[in-house]
């Protein structure tokens, strides 16, 4: 009989990473508690984010009406609300360099 314990830790392990990278919560807009880590933290190291996005879908009127409500700047706006869309999609970012 072939020994599979191998094969069934590798799954178990990497069920447990999957689930480690996003736990569904009742709202699906609900930021990853990592992501949240990191716009908490103000010594991460931030980028310019620059594309071209219809204009008819009024982002930049509606981010600045968000920030007025929420008093969450622009940026955190944005890198929140990518950074759902894009683990929702099945791409997580790779943030073990910032776990210690």
């Amino acid at each position: 009989m072939t020994d599979l314990s191998h094969h069934a830790r590798r799954l178990r392990d990497m069920a447990d990473a999957l689930e480690a990278q996003s736990k569904p919560t009742d709202d699906p807009l609900t930021p990853h508690p990592d992501t949240l880590a990191v716009i908490a933290n103000r010594h991460t190291n931030r980028g310019q984010l620059n594309y071209a996005v219809p204009d008819v879908l009024q982002l930049q009127r509606r981010i600045r009406r968000y920030n007025a409500d929420h008093d969450l700047p622009h940026g955190d706006i944005v890198a929140t609300a990518l950074d759902i869309w894009l683990r929702a999609k099945g791409y997580p970012p790779d943030l073990t360099p910032l776990k210690p």
